[in-house]
């Protein structure tokens, strides 16, 4: 009894190592760990006398046993020869715990194998030296490397058909180095005979000219992948736990970092934070738990926490957004169509989601990428995704788990796509949905073409004056219109920006967004701000159809506008209390060419009116 503890502690303290086989068809994989497994002793005596039963009637390696039998357990697969689905098998030496992931190598198959290797720690990558390099090898290796894979063991096999030629192996070796530098893997090389044994768990004298080690050696030996690229606290919630109304408790993963008790973590989206009150495992009180340990927590707060939230420390260094760039594998048969809705399935649950733009489409062939509106079965591509709702998540290559989601066809159910996040995307890239009432029948109902009249000019020119005025007088004529005044949007839109250079251009920003969105609705928008930079005004022209951005420059000498001065604000900047100013601090940039230039010492507000009202008939906006 104390000698099976001893073995069993023994072999709980060894270090587990997940890897895949793969590589196109018929290169000899569920062979090469039906081998590996039978000179491993994993296999029982009774199942290798069902292999060598089998062999007789579903082999292909005539009177010797096929060892891929072992692996190879589905019925078609027997039948074809062939792996379809993925075989996951378990194997221990005196150093390590294996997990073998024996993926399909028929290109129909790519989604299978794609889904290995996104839990593995090494691919181990056949090459039929009778073939050389296949399209399928060259897919596989770079979604090896796409994934994050960091070990590859490249087997060049069936060696013993080839007689063990040296020259065959390093014409082999030679177009994989090329392969491997502009895909940028790292990679060892291997000649090995999966039916006859070479080289896999020990070195062959048919090989004499090979210096270098086993498969086995360089399984052992290989570094595995690590939890997370970093140590910050990555806790996707996947069930709250409550069993009794005394009870509230919070069950996940974590994924990356570590948990204590004590520790203050922020629950994201909401942003709300509460301190671990409790820690456990199972029924086991923890102090302390790292990834990747399943566990339960209870909060000192009572704050809201639902599935799909993510518990972090630092809420700074997760990203947050609703649109991010991706790296595509698309596995269905139906093609990808940019802007199709789909549903998107990660570490944050489950959400609306979109395609927005292909950036590239690898070119298998070449390696190259290609443009594309639309992507086929085993296409893998750079995307744009556009969420329904903004979600925490990281990069791929920060954290596996975090950094991945696949695609959901909402009709069939069927996964579309796998996906690895490679970087998040500023807002300019949201998705704009088409609605069933657009923007012309919107104008036709209100009977007059939509603008936005920019009213610009220093403080105290008489802009607010004019637009409300001009507001009456085009409501008077049934046109439909609204106001947008400076001092009104920083009482809500606008309330949490100040007064520098880069909280004015924000200002501007939200409210040209704001009155473009009143455009489109078919009305009239009059908007009567300082906006001091061209820059900003001309973004908001750019947005806008020929003709329906008119800029008004409300003129007036800046004498003549402290002089009126209604909130003191000239005479508080000249005694240092505002900074940033327009036009004592801070500089105004007038319009070069505005489509109205009123001079409001000389004009009154009614002529002015009357001029914008012109102008506005004349180009059969009213």
């Amino acid at each position: 009894m104390e000698k099976l503890k001893t073995y069993m502690e023994k072999d709980a303290a060894k270090q587990l190592i997940r890897f895949i086989t793969c590589g196109s068809i018929d290169d000899g994989k569920s062979t090469l760990i039906g081998r590996l497994l039978h000179e491993c002793r994993a296999v029982y005596d009774d199942q290798m006398a069902a292999v060598i039963r089998d062999s007789r009637t579903a082999g292909t390696t005539g009177d010797e046993p096929d060892l891929a039998l072992i692996v190879d357990g589905l019925l078609a697969e027997r039948e074809q020869g062939i792996t379809i689905d993925v075989a996951h098998r378990y194997f221990s030496t005196a150093k390590r715990k294996f997990i073998i992931l024996d993926t399909p190598g028929h290109e129909q198959y790519t989604r299978n194998m794609a889904t290995g290797a996104s839990n593995a720690d090494l691919a181990v990558i056949l090459i039929d030296s009778l073939k050389g390099i296949s399209p399928q090898t060259v897919r596989h290796s770079y979604i090896v490397k796409l994934m994050g894979i960091k070990n590859a063991v490249v087997c060049v096999n069936k060696m013993d058909a080839q007689g063990y030629s040296q020259a065959v192996f390093d014409k082999i070796a030679a177009d994989y180095a090329y392969l491997a530098a502009k895909i940028g893997l790292s990679y060892d090389i291997i000649p090995v005979s999966a039916l006859k044994g070479d080289n896999i768990t020990s070195k062959s004298l048919n090989t004499d000219w090979y210096s270098g080690q086993t498969l086995i050696d360089i399984l052992e030996s290989a570094e595995p992948a690590p939890s997370s690229e970093h140590s910050l606290l990555r806790l996707p919630v996947h069930y709250v736990l409550r069993p009794n109304n005394s009870f509230r408790g919070f069950c996940g993963r974590i994924e990356s970092g570590t948990l204590s008790t004590g520790d203050r973590i922020t629950v994201l989206p909401s942003g709300l934070s509460t301190n671990v009150k409790s820690l456990s495992l199972g029924d086991k009180p923890l102090d302390r738990a790292s990834a990747p340990m399943s566990v339960t927590f209870t909060t000192t707060e009572e704050i809201d926490i639902s599935r799909g939230d993510m518990a972090v420390t630092d809420k700074t260094s997760v990203l947050f957004g609703n649109s991010f760039r991706a790296n595509l594998i698309w596995m269905d048969t139906e093609p990808l169509k940019l802007n199709k809705k789909y549903i998107l399935k990660g570490s944050f649950g489950s959400v609306g989601a979109g395609i927005d733009k292909i950036y590239g489409r690898t070119d298998i062939s070449t390696l190259e990428s290609a443009d594309a509106v639309q992507l086929e079965m085993n296409d893998i591509a750079d995307a744009g995704i556009v969420l329904d709702a903004s979600k925490p998540f990281d990069t791929y290559d920060k954290c596996r788990i975090t950094g991945s989601f696949i695609l959901i066809d909402r009709l069939t159910s069927m996964t579309a796509a796998a996906g690895m996040i490679t970087a998040s995307r500023s807002p300019e890239n949201v998705m704009w949905h088409s609605h069933s009432v657009d923007r012309e029948r919107r104008i036709m109902l209100k009977g007059h073409r939509p603008a936005i009249i920019w009213l610009t000019g220093l403080s105290g020119s008489g802009k607010s004056t004019i637009a409300n005025a001009l507001d009456q007088r085009l409501n008077s004529l049934g046109v439909h219109t609204y106001l947008l005044d400076g001092d009104n949007i920083r009482h809500g839109l606008c309330k949490d920006l100040g007064f520098s250079a880069a909280d004015r251009d924000e200002n501007i920003r939200r409210v040209g967004e704001t009155a473009k969105l009143f455009a489109d609705a078919g009305m009239i928008a009059i908007a009567a701000f300082i906006s001091p930079f061209c820059a900003g005004r001309d973004s908001i022209r750019g947005g806008m159809p020929e003709g329906e951005f008119i800029e008004v420059f409300v003129d007036a000498p800046i004498e003549v506008c402290e002089e009126r001065d209604p909130k003191n604000m000239y005479k508080k900047a000249r005694r240092g209390e505002i900074k940033d100013f327009t036009g004592i601090n801070s500089p105004y940039e007038a319009p070069q060419s505005p489509e109205i230039h009123i001079r409001t010492d000389k004009t009154t507000v009614g002529e002015a009116v009357d001029t914008i009202l012109s102008h506005l008939r004349l180009k059969n906006i009213i």
